[in-house]
């Protein structure tokens, strides 16, 4: 790793943006042990506040929140200091969103669980250098299944719905559905 990877710099200020409480706890806790002065919001509404008053030098925000998208703080802080680095969380990773956060402004994406080092690395990475994979990312099985778990629920947890969107068969995902999630 290079050597400046770890070097925050003078202004260490975060703004951590997601609406799971406690995950948003146990990451503020790990990114202050880390040197970062953290401030958390758990709406976009809070986030873009404190973006426009205080605008952070480094930003992790949730891609999905309850009242809307992460996308729109990571807007609000790119207006008001385009020099800060801001990384994406989701728990829904694809494409298409990956590259809306980057063309919006996001320095790098990453799918959730990501751990305190995962994002540090993300964080404070060279332009050039690209953070270390991490350590222990889902396996293919988990993300079909962390998939299927998210239409789901977008079907309020209609099977019929979700089946038919995911193009299976209704006893099929009842199947996968009664199986407890893969490592």
């Amino acid at each position: 790793m290079a050597e400046d990877m770890q070097d925050i710099g003078d202004d260490k200020t975060l703004l951590l943006v997601d609406d799971d409480e406690a995950f948003l706890r146990r990451l503020a806790k790990a990114m202050e042990k880390r040197g970062f002065e953290v401030e958390i919001a758990g709406s976009v509404a809070a986030g873009r506040a404190i973006a426009t008053n205080r605008p952070p030098a480094y930003a992790v925000c949730d891609l999905r929140l309850e009242d809307g998208n992460g996308l729109d703080v990571v807007e609000v802080i790119r207006e008001k200091r385009p020099d800060s680095r801001i990384v994406v969380l989701t728990g829904y990773g694809a494409i298409a969103t990956a590259v809306a956060a980057v063309k919006i402004g996001a320095t790098d994406y990453l799918s959730k669980p990501a751990d305190a080092t995962d994002i540090t690395n993300a964080l404070l990475a060279n332009g050039a250098d690209l953070p270390p994979p991490p350590e222990n990312p889902m396996s293919a099985d988990r993300v079909r299944w962390e998939h299927i778990q998210r239409v789901y629920e977008l079907c309020d947890r209609n099977v019929s719905e979700t089946a038919r969107r995911l193009n299976m068969h209704r006893r099929t995902l009842q199947r996968i559905l009664a199986k407890r999630s893969p490592r």
